[in-house]
Order: C-alpha cells, then structure tokens, then sequence
C-alpha cells in the first residue's frame, strides 16, 4: 500500500453478543480478507497484510517446533520496532511458546541476563542491533536456537534463509502460548512477571478483553502506537487489535510532530500514550499543531505515568472527550478506568475498578483504610491465580496482602474517593522521601514543569535533603532573545517556577534551581526509550553541582 494512502476499513468475521470473540488472525484461517493491512510502519509505509501475518508467523512456529520447542519453552525477542516483530510474536502464541520481548537499549550484559532468565531456547534478534545482538550471543551460548532478521549478525543463522522451504500451512496442533514481560528494574534486576498458561488453542474462541469492549476495538480499527514494542502496553494493544482484525501503525520512534502526522496521514482511530508524550505535543508551535487533521481520532489512551491536571485539560481542549485513561501494569494484577467526562468530575483520578476490586490498606499494618485515606493500592481477585514474578519467590510474596492471597500490589500509594475513583499519590519506587519525612512523588511535578514555554526538561532533586532542587534544561528556542545573558535566563526560569508550582504543598515547592550544559536525550543516556529521565544518570553527572545547592 503506498505510504501515503489511508487505511481501508474492510469488515470481517467478528463474533458479537456472548462476550467471547472469535480470533481473525493467526490459527483460524478464518479471515475472509487476507490482504487488509495488519502492521503499516509509519514512517517507511512498509505494509504487512493479515494474509502474509498468518503465513509468517505459522512457518516459524513450524520451524520452531521441528527444532524441538515444545508448548511451555521460551522464546526472546531481541528487536525495534518493526513489522517482522509481530510475525515472531504470533508464531510463538500459536505454538505454546513463552515469550519474552526484551529492551533493546539495555547493555547486552542485561540482555543476557533476561535471556538466561527466562528460560529461553531459542533467541529472535533484529540485524539492525546487530553489535549488541552479537554481544548478547556471546554471553549465551547454551541457547542454541538463533535467527536475525533484516541483516546478518555473528553468530546467528539468517532468517529468511533458515526458513526458506519450510510450509506456511499451520501446525496441526496451535496450543496458545503466553508473554512474559521483565519489569523496568528500577529497584534492582529485572523481574519476569510470569502470567498462567492459558489452557487453550489458538483459536478457540475466549473472554473479551475490557479494552476491546470499552475502547471498541473491531476490524475497522486502526491503532496508532507510538511507544517501544517491547513495553507491555504498545505490544499487548497492537496485537490485541491485530487479533481483532484491525490495522496498528507503529512509529519507528516517538517524534512530536512525526505523530500528529501519522494520525492524518493513516486517519487513526485509536492510540496510546504516556504522559510526556501529551507534553511533547502540547509544547509544538501553534502553527505545527493546527496544520495537522487529528479529528479521525475516536479513543486516545494514556498510562504509564499520572498525567498532570493541567496538561489533560489541555489535551482534552484540543483533541476532545476523546482522552481515555487507565491505571494497570506490567503484572496485569487490575485494570481501573477513566474517560473524559468522568476526569472532568473528577479531575486527578485515574478511575474505577473495570477488572478486580480496589482495595486500600495500611502499608505497615495491612488494615483496610476508608475513603480519603492514603495507602498500598491493593487489588482483589476471584477470576484466577494472580501473577508471580519468575524466579523470584519472595518479591511475589511481597507483592500480596499478608491476610489475603488473592490482593495483588505492584507497590503504588493512592486513596479512594467517596464515589470509589482511584487517585494515585505516589509510586513508591518512584518517589523520595525529604529530610522532614515527607514523601515526594517527582513525575506529576516535573510534567507540570515542563508545561512553561522556557523550560524543556527538568529533574527534581532531595532525597534525604532538607528541600527539593531542580536541574533544568531550558527551552533555547523560545529563550534564544536572552539565551547569553544568563542572569536574565536565571530570572525567567526562577519566575515559571513560581507560576508552574504556584499550587504544590509547601515541600513540594523548588528552593534552588541550576541549569544542566546539555538536553536529556538518549544518546547521552539521560532519557529512556518512554522519555522518562534516567535519574542516576542525571545525579551521577551533576552529583557536585546539586551538593553546592544544599551549602
């Protein structure tokens, strides 16, 4: 399809009414229109149909079942973002296989360790990382099994040609298999978060997704996925859509701009987003942003991160009721829920239990606390065992209520309100705690930062400290006029501030602020692949610089 075409909005087979749906893709060869497009890459146009998805991933599966992997084996991917990546991703579902999607941008040492971790038999990397995928296989060499696609890397057999003669028919038997995604390892090494097998073939119909019902996934779908395929979110939607008969167009990478012109270019339906995303966009010249058509766009989702107030206003009175939100992780332990008009009632909230119930208790005691009081974000579960993180036994303990093995947590602090919305405080491992005992969650603070025409980036500072400190990066576009005189840059800054925090509690508010010498980004290791600032990193640098704010 040329790249500058909008997607056809064919209908295919689409159980409705039970509540089960019936797959369109991989292990049904049920769908009636194989040429639909299932993967459109935004930025090239490359194109791969349902048809050639189906034919893909069952010759793999094939080839990885003639190799000896058997249902419940591993399987790690090692890839950008690409079309090839969902052809891996299927064939390992339609064999039983484990799989496991893993950062590219971590050092091949941490590779290596997920791939050991995991279990996994047979390693999938793209030719287009190949230094680290050849680093990585040198540190693995019990797993025998190798393929890279899109260019050759030492020590791995090439794909195209490995599989080369082998049938696109499916297997006779598809026993579904399941994905295991790592945790960030903010904490300390990455966890598998190892779901139950599903006890089912590939096509066998099963349960809807909440997200398929409430954001109203069909055939007719296209979804636009901006983020890393390796997270949880960007894969398990875009492939979620893709069972559903659907097209995702996936950006190579996240560019402002680059995305407001993929919403017109494809005429997305749905999309999905973090935070700083909203942020990027927000902060593009008027101009760039009234250029671009947006209003295809029926359901724009974000997680992750809390979204500022201020900034889903803002994205809500420029794109419409059309921003949704819900509150989940990694570890699928509870999903809640969240579109414009409730936010509006209930500005803050992240939303009411759509999939198991919240319950609130004492991070010391366990007790159950009532509405309004801060606690451990717990939910409860009746449908099912509960995640466990993969070799690790005592963090899946700790990730359960003392008196009640069916409350999952991922760690979060949050409160009820009287009418059961969900308001996240804090992510404990992602907030501080101030010399005064004050806990200090840094993300919500500095996306509000990062609203101020003159401040591009910006890192809050203070654990253990007496007060809070900001590194900032200012906006040299929009200070160019007194970019050389740094007095007068200092004034401005320390003015939005003001004007930007003017709302925080007291503690919450910056003391001291200094300017970093260079933008965060990922070249320089400050930024995440999700724009999230790598805090060591930045604290590793300025360390000296930040200790003379506190003299």
């Amino acid at each position: 399809m040329p790249p500058t075409s909008t997607v056809k909005r064919d209908r295919f087979y689409h159980a409705r009414g039970s509540g089960r749906h019936a797959s369109v893709l991989p292990g049904t060869r049920a769908a009636p229109h194989p040429d639909h497009p299932a993967v459109i890459m935004a930025g090239s146009g490359e194109t791969v149909s349902h048809g050639d998805l189906e034919k893909g991933s069952a010759r793999l599966a094939r080839w990885l079942v003639e190799h000896g992997l058997a249902p419940g084996d591993g399987i790690a991917l090692l890839a950008d973002n690409s079309a090839r990546l969902f052809e891996v991703y299927w064939a390992a579902l339609r064999c039983g296989l484990v799989l496991t999607a893993v950062n590219h941008h971590l050092t091949a040492a941490e590779v290596a360790y997920i791939v050991r971790d995991c279990g996994a038999k047979a390693l999938v990397v793209a030719g287009s990382l190949g230094p680290l995928a050849e680093a990585v296989g040198a540190e693995v060499p019990e797993v025998g099994l190798r393929l890279a696609y899109g260019g050759p890397v030492k020590g791995f057999a090439d794909y195209d040609a490995a599989l080369d003669g082998v049938a696109d028919t499916p297997l006779a038997d598809e026993p579904a298999g399941a994905v295991m995604l790592y945790s960030s390892g903010t904490t300390g090494r990455p966890k598998g978060v190892r779901p139950p097998m599903p006890k089912r073939r590939i096509d066998d119909p099963e349960s809807r997704s909440p997200f398929a019902v409430l954001y109203g996934f069909t055939p007719e779908t296209v979804y636009l996925s901006p983020g890393p395929l390796y997270h949880a979110a960007p894969l398990r939607f875009s492939t979620l859509v893709q069972e559903l008969g659907g097209t995702v167009v996936v950006m190579e990478r996240f560019d402002a701009e680059g995305a407001l012109a993929a919403i017109q270019r494809y005429r997305a339906t749905h999309s999905q987003w973090v935070p700083t995303m909203f942020v990027r966009m927000l902060k593009l010249p008027p101009e760039v942003r009234e250029r671009y058509d947006v209003s295809s766009m029926r359901v724009a989702v974000h997680a992750a991160a809390p979204c500022p107030v201020d900034v889903k206003r803002a994205m809500i009175d420029w794109w419409g009721p059309v921003i949704c939100e819900y509150y989940a992780a990694t570890e699928s332990v509870g999903i809640t829920f969240l579109d414009s008009a409730q936010w509006l009632e209930h500005p803050g909230s992240v939303g009411r239990a759509g999939l198991g119930e919240v319950r609130i208790a004492d991070p010391d005691t366990g007790e159950l606390l009532p509405a309004g009081r801060v606690g451990t974000v717990y939910f409860e579960r009746h449908d099912g065992p509960l995640f466990t993180y993969h070799n690790d036994p005592e963090k899946t303990r700790a990730s359960r209520h003392p008196e009640h093995d069916d409350w999952g947590t991922t760690g979060d602090l949050g409160y009820l309100d009287d009418d059961g919305f969900l308001y996240i405080t804090g992510r404990i491992k992602e907030q501080y705690k101030l010399e005064n005992g004050k806990y200090v969650a840094p993300a919500p603070l500095e996306e509000k930062l990062t609203l101020s025409p003159f401040i591009a980036q910006v890192m809050l500072h203070g654990a253990d400290k007496p007060y809070n400190v900001a590194i900032i990066v200012p906006n040299m576009q929009n200070a160019k006029d007194i970019a050389q005189d740094q007095k007068k840059l200092r004034e401005v800054i320390a003015a939005e501030l003001d004007k930007y925090s003017s709302d925080w509690k007291s503690y919450e508010r910056v003391k001291k602020f200094m300017l970093a010498d260079e933008e965060f980004t990922q070249a320089n290791d400050m930024l995440t692949p999700t724009l999230k600032v790598k805090r060591r990193n930045v604290i590793k640098k300025y360390g000296a610089d930040l200790d003379k704010l506190y003299s």
